[in-house]
């Protein structure tokens, strides 16, 4: 699987998400900024994204997903997101 497609899923799956996307040989990286985590843990952020993608992890066409995950708000008080 692409990461394109990986944030293509992410961005539709989850409203307002911006995602940034890397990696390759399914093993990848995420960082995901969206207004939908807000009040949510980061358990909770992790399992709406790995929610999208049940299927692909069970069949390992992604054998790992590292997130980081935030809200807008904490996205601008860190850099990097």
């Amino acid at each position: 699987m692409a990461p394109t497609e990986i944030k293509r899923r992410i961005e539709q799956g989850i409203p307002g998400a911006r995602a940034q996307v890397e990696g390759a040989e399914a093993h990848y990286s995420a960082v995901v900024v969206a207004p939908a985590f807000e009040g949510k843990s980061r358990i909770e952020q992790h399992q709406m994204i790995y929610a999208l993608f049940r299927e692909e992890m069970a069949n390992q066409t992604i054998h790992a997903l590292a997130l980081k995950t935030a809200t807008p708000s904490e996205a601008q008080s860190e850099k990097g997101l």
